[in-house]
């Protein structure tokens, strides 16, 4: 029975779960490699860490640049140069909130308490030590809660990087659509892709509550 459900030539569910996989793979990877790049990229652009004025506004125009450019421009760019697949749409994700995550990190940054930094700096810190115990406790709840509203907010953008090709399971609800024939099967994707966005709403909510405040989410 587990195979015939699973191979099932009518519904796919092989096939949809391998694209709501994709799709799932496609926001994590996008919102991670954003999240990291945007982290050193703020340290730069905050006025309290980086003296050089310079600097300072070239890192920031970076920002407004990768965020200026929509997501699904970035994905036709990147579908151009690398061609069809889940990498495409991961680098789309990726690009664009690089610019979003490095303008919030760099502004938590610039609202540091000083004196929690300067009372490390005291006790003889490396350079290393000061950002890790100095800086980075600081901006743990804002570093982490963005990064997961834009990872919740990220699976429903891949869906639509997929349906121009990135992959996933919105290029299997286009081609459904285009079919013109078995709506129940673009109703079923549908609702899988509902059920996607609904679970890790609920899931990152939670997760948010716990790492932040230590307590479940309501």
């Amino acid at each position: 029975m587990a195979t015939t459900f699973w191979n099932n030539p009518g519904w796919q569910h092989k096939q949809v779960f391998v694209a709501l996989l994709e799709t799932f793979l496609m926001a994590v990877l996008g919102t991670l490699t954003a999240a990291l790049v945007g982290l050193p990229l703020a340290v730069l652009a905050a006025a309290n860490f980086t003296p050089a004025q310079a600097l300072r506004f070239a890192v920031r125009r970076l920002f407004d640049f990768l965020r200026g450019i929509d997501m699904l421009i970035w994905s036709l760019i990147f579908i151009r140069a690398f061609g069809l697949g889940p990498l495409t749409g991961a680098l789309a994700i990726a690009f664009t909130d690089t610019g979003s995550l490095g303008k919030l990190f760099s502004e938590a940054l610039e609202g540091v308490n000083r004196k929690q930094m300067e009372g490390v700096h005291a006790t003889g810190a490396n350079r290393w030590q000061f950002y890790r115990f100095g800086v980075i406790p600081q901006i743990i709840p804002v570093f982490v809660s963005q990064t997961l509203y834009y990872l919740e907010a990220n699976v429903r953008s891949a869906t639509i990087i997929g349906a121009l090709g990135a992959g996933g399971i919105g290029l299997m609800l286009v081609e459904a659509m285009n079919t013109q024939r078995h709506w129940e099967n673009v109703f079923y994707l549908i609702l899988l892709t509902i059920s996607l966005v609904m679970v890790m709403d609920t899931v990152s909510g939670k997760l948010r509550s716990r790492l932040i405040h230590g307590r479940s989410g309501t």
